[in-house]
């Protein structure tokens, strides 16, 4: 039962069709897995675990009957807690939401659910996702599995976390700014954010409706393919929703060939805040491109220096205004209410009570930036440099097929290390966030460990919108010319839980 864990998710799926193995027998794999360990990474918030084997029975029952199963049916996977799901708990990490139980799911749970693909539980995250640490769930933090002292990235460091540690085979992530990738360059797992409008947001709770968009996380590419088909596609129920087929990701990642292609390399994601041994690992990852017969080209973004301060703008200013819906009128907690005080009152306490300090930061940040007689000179000079980066990627598309840069600047730093500074904190999205302010498509995976700590380093590599197939033909090649090189996959070198 216990090597049902360390299988890939393709492997299982392969396994449970061939009646090797039932979906509930790997269903409870995990769940076993959790009790034993989640205590220590605290990836759940909540585990489901009558639904899971609910799922897992109905896929069982369809093969028993001879009904054709998907190619992921009786997978586990672990949701991060800013989707909706029918009748379980969704916080999205914060106690104005304590204790909600949506009564109807997001459109990515229920593909995930006709699908045949196990739930197991809600992931922890950073509140409203805004972080990069996971540090600032209302719950308490998530740890690192490779060193538990350390944060898993954020804001969906619990679904990371969740793969790194073999609680599940599949997550799914939410990334405005960098919240996927970044959690799986320091988990030593891979993340794609999609092209913006390419998964639904329909039931993903919103904080940056012209950044936030759902994805895959796994442990391979072809895990992450597999599961990117799944999701994707047009839906009706979401204005931003692109009505386009989906990418042949699954096709890419089973080619895996670089040969041929221009890879640009931005020269503004180097220079002073890079660990030395991350921009290490980056450059051997290029060499290893040129090896595998591609094409390097230097390019140059110079936007992409105001891409950090041009989010911090843009992401507040949508916070403030999503998040006014939380007014404890409607569902949610609710503080105040004695029978004395106005609404008004009962508003402003229950905010004052629910939401976390980074959360009232950007609240504060955002409706400033948006106040009359601040707008254009914040909001409105924010957006024109959003412009100009998406002019850069236009550019660098022109000369290239794909971008590659590091996925972050450091590893994982201590939890605790950077709480008292926030702009430090942000700055642990520098490289990741012109994706998402372009609405670009870009992956993270595993491309060795830093000399310095012996923590795992993150490649990414950026497509234009609606070309997420290349990240899979160029994410594979590289993943299997790295674990040709190491003799192994990287997560086999964390130490055990």
């Amino acid at each position: 039962m216990t090597d049902l864990i360390r299988l890939t998710a393709a492997e299982l799926a392969a396994r449970v069709a061939a009646g090797d193995v039932s979906a509930v027998e790997v269903a409870e794999a995990h769940l076993a897995r959790i009790d034993a360990i989640d205590e220590k990474v605290h990836a759940f918030l909540h585990v489901d675990r009558a639904g899971a084997l609910a799922q897992a029975r109905a896929v069982d029952d369809k093969r028993a009957k001879g009904e054709p199963l998907g190619p992921l049916a009786g997978v586990p996977l672990a949701l991060k807690d800013i989707f909706t799901t029918e009748g379980v708990p969704t916080t999205v990490g914060s106690r104005i939401l304590e204790g909600w139980i949506p009564p109807y799911d997001a459109t990515v749970t229920k593909r995930l659910k006709e699908a045949g693909i196990v739930i197991l539980g809600k992931t922890n995250m950073d509140e409203f996702a805004m972080g990069s640490s996971t540090e600032n769930s209302a719950y308490g933090p998530t740890g690192n599995p490779w060193d538990l002292t350390r944060i898993p990235g954020g804001s969906g460091g619990g679904s990371a976390a969740s793969l790194a540690s073999f609680q599940a085979p599949l997550a799914i992530g939410t990334d405005t700014g960098g919240s996927i990738r970044q959690p799986a360059a320091v988990t030593g797992t891979v993340g794609v954010k999609p092209t913006y409008g390419g998964v639904s947001r329909y039931g993903m709770v919103a904080f940056s409706s012209s950044l936030d968009q759902g994805g895959p996380c796994a442990r391979t590419v072809l895990d992450a393919a597999l599961l990117h088909a799944v999701i994707a596609g047009h839906d009706p129920m979401d204005s931003t929703s692109i009505d386009a087929p989906v990418p042949p990701v699954v096709e890419a990642a089973r080619a895996g060939s670089v040969a041929g292609l221009r890879v640009g390399v931005v020269k503004e994601f180097r220079g002073e805040g890079f660990q030395t041994g991350v921009m290490r690992r980056f450059d051997e990852a290029v060499e290893l491109l040129r090896e595998l017969g591609a094409e390097v080209v230097e390019l140059s973004c110079p936007s992409f220096e105001a891409a950090l301060a041009a989010y911090y703008l843009i992401a507040p200013s949508e916070c403030s205004s999503n998040l006014a819906r939380f007014d404890a009128m409607r569902y949610g907690l609710r503080v105040g209410d004695d029978g004395t005080r106005s609404a008004e009152d009962v508003t402003a306490l229950t905010r004052e009570a629910g939401f976390g300090p980074e959360v009232k930061r950007r609240i504060i940040l955002g409706t400033y930036a948006l106040s009359s007689g601040y707008y254009d000179a914040y909001y409105g000079s924010a957006q024109k440099a959003r412009t100009l980066v998406v002019r850069d990627f236009a550019r660098a598309f022109e000369q290239v097929d794909v971008v590659v840069a590091p996925t972050t600047p450091t590893t994982a730093f201590p939890i605790g290390e950077r709480a008292d500074d926030p702009m430090a904190m942000y700055r642990a999205d520098l490289c990741t966030i012109p994706v998402n302010l372009a609405g670009n498509a870009a992956m993270s995976l595993p491309c060795g460990l830093a000399p310095e700590d012996g923590l795992p380093v993150g490649l990414q590599i950026i497509a234009p919108a609606l070309a997420d197939d290349r990240l899979y033909r160029v994410g594979a090649a590289v993943e299997a010319a790295f674990q040709a090189r190491w003799g192994h996959p990287i997560l086999e070198e964390a130490p055990a839980l």
